[in-house]
């Protein structure tokens, strides 16, 4: 298939799909290798965002989706009348933050790390769709472990966890020593 015959067909499918469609699936439902899949949307993505489109292709993490320009938000917003990105409290943010950065992580890894029962923000972060159930720990109990999903990159601008700022992660069972200016206010 030619490179503008494959732009065309994968602007046909993610308009269609609503949603994020695997670099995979567009592959083997064009019969093209995905490294000429990437390139095509890679080049169309290109061209929405230097035409300064209306619309783009955004690139998350193994997929593609059509989505609106993020400076038209106010006016798709109002057009639509769609509801705003979730509001998130201090607590559901922390426990959001810990689980994309730990993940998967279970419950008691939330709760361990913010030192409160966790329960309530891990349930309303489900509702919102912003995280997911992602399989059992093979330990006693089998807990629950849960992952970001495509809606958190979504909601955050984010194309993959890759772009998270770093931060130094908790080591667990150890002992952490403050920084001499946090020592002083003790």
């Amino acid at each position: 298939m030619e490179q503008e015959e494959l732009k065309r067909a994968i602007e046909a499918i993610l308009f269609a799909a609503g949603e994020r469609v695997e670099l995979q699936r567009l592959a083997d439902t064009l019969q093209t290798d995905p490294a000429d899949v990437e390139a095509a949307a890679n080049a169309l993505a290109d061209t929405y965002a230097f035409e300064r489109r209306g619309i783009r292709i955004l690139r998350l993490e193994k997929g593609y989706q059509m989505v609106s320009a993020g400076e038209l938000a106010e006016y798709v917003t109002k057009a639509l009348e769609t509801r705003k990105p979730p509001k998130l409290s201090a607590s559901q943010l922390e426990t959001l933050t810990i689980i994309a950065y730990y993940q998967p992580a279970t419950k008691a890894m939330v709760e361990q790390i913010r030192g409160v029962d966790s329960a309530y923000s891990v349930a309303a972060l489900l509702n919102k769709k912003l995280i997911e159930e992602a399989g059992r720990l093979n330990v006693p109990g089998r807990p629950i472990q849960y992952r970001t999903t495509p809606d958190f990159l979504r909601t955050f601008g984010l194309s993959s966890l890759e772009e998270l700022p770093p931060i130094e992660k908790i080591a667990f069972g150890e002992p952490v020593e403050l920084p001499q200016e946090q020592q002083e206010g003790i």
